[in-house]
């Protein structure tokens, strides 16, 4: 063999073993990247880096805002390494999804992921005419001011379906010993950003907001359902971001169950609406489509090595140790228990004696 045909060896073994070694890399670390459509792009030339809430019942996500966003990315063909995770604080920006990019940090809240995703050419709107482009800014703007606060409510603020289903699922996928603190602190959150929505920063929750709620969430579905018709999607064969903001809301509501499901009931009325979503899993996400819908093979799928049988007696031990941890803290803090420091005297009685008796 001549020298030219040994070098030529050489650089497809190194090759080889380079994609293998990547690739090995990616399944262990439980990610997956989004390839961009018609073209040979791998993971080396995808520098944007999504975290999102990992999936769970048939979903790529659990959570609406994520869902919109793997969508789009979907939809526009947007090279990303995706990290599905269960501990936002491993986000780059805190909470979820965040799209970490070179240019410009990380950047949260799907409106910003989407438009940085058009600045890089990844633009699912681009065949739409001036019309749909109207059309798609008054239908979004539709979705988070009526079907959003129902949403946020039915999930996060009805007590059956937040301590049943919501909190219960957190609490067992996110990773110890932040399931204690994190489910709360989003309960917290959702909360104010329902008020934030709605305008009214003293609201709480109620039969009377509940009722005005769910009446806006079913006036928005059907209208939804009749703007789609008989499409496949929204503007035709071809899915736009509208799709994704629409993906995003509605499929949550379809394929997690829940105890109190009056908006689930009525999605279900509407055989265009259902049927959309999940041509969307089934054509997009057709790993997850496939799934059962109560996988529970490891509750923290990243979320370290706390569900392993070995570790059983560290995670007592350290359950106890944060539980009293927090009591304490909570002691110190609220001023039931205080630490005086009081200076040393050296007493010498029988000196103070002798100059008592002086005196």
């Amino acid at each position: 063999m001549c020298f030219t045909g040994i070098v030529i060896s050489v650089q497809r073994s190194l090759t080889r073993v380079i994609t293998n070694s990547a690739v090995s890399e990616l399944k262990n670390e439980g990610e997956y990247v989004t390839h961009f459509r018609g073209t040979g792009l791998t993971d080396m030339t995808a520098p944007l880096q999504l975290y999102c809430w990992r999936g769970d019942h048939g979903l790529p996500s659990v959570d609406a805002d994520c869902l919109t966003v793997l969508a789009y990315a979907k939809f526009a063909g947007a090279p990303l390494k995706v990290h599905k995770i269960t501990n936002p604080w491993r986000s780059p920006t805190g909470i979820l999804p965040a799209l970490k990019t070179k240019e410009e940090g990380s950047v949260s809240q799907p409106s910003k992921i989407i438009i940085h995703l058009r600045k890089q050419k990844y633009n699912a709107d681009y065949d739409l005419s001036a019309k749909e482009g109207a059309d798609t800014l008054a239908f979004v703007s539709l979705l988070e001011e009526k079907l959003l606060p129902a949403l946020i409510y039915t999930q996060w603020v009805d007590a059956k379906n937040y301590v049943d289903v919501t909190r219960r699922w957190y609490a067992e996928n996110i990773p110890f010993p932040l399931n204690f603190l994190l489910p709360n602190r989003i309960h917290g959150r959702q909360l104010e950003r329902l008020r934030l929505v709605r305008g009214d920063p003293t609201l709480e929750p109620g039969e009377q907001l509940e009722k005005e709620l769910y009446h806006d969430a079913l006036e928005c579905m059907t209208l939804l359902s009749q703007r789609l018709g008989s499409q496949k999607f929204f503007f035709g064969d071809s899915p736009s971001s509208l799709d994704a903001y629409v993906f995003g809301h509605l499929a949550p509501l379809l394929k997690i169950k829940l105890p109190n499901g009056k908006l689930q009931q009525h999605l279900n009325s509407l055989d265009n609406l259902r049927q959309f979503c999940t041509n969307i899993l089934v054509l997009y996400f057709p790993s997850e489509s496939r799934e059962a819908p109560a996988k529970k093979v490891s509750n923290h799928a990243n979320g370290g090595d706390f569900d392993n049988e070995p570790h059983k007696r560290r995670n007592q031990i350290l359950s106890v140790l944060f539980a009293v941890g927090a009591m304490l803290g909570y002691a110190f803090l609220s001023g039931i228990i205080t630490i005086k420091h009081a200076p040393a005297r050296l007493e010498e009685p029988h000196i103070d004696d002798e100059e008592e008796e002086e005196d």
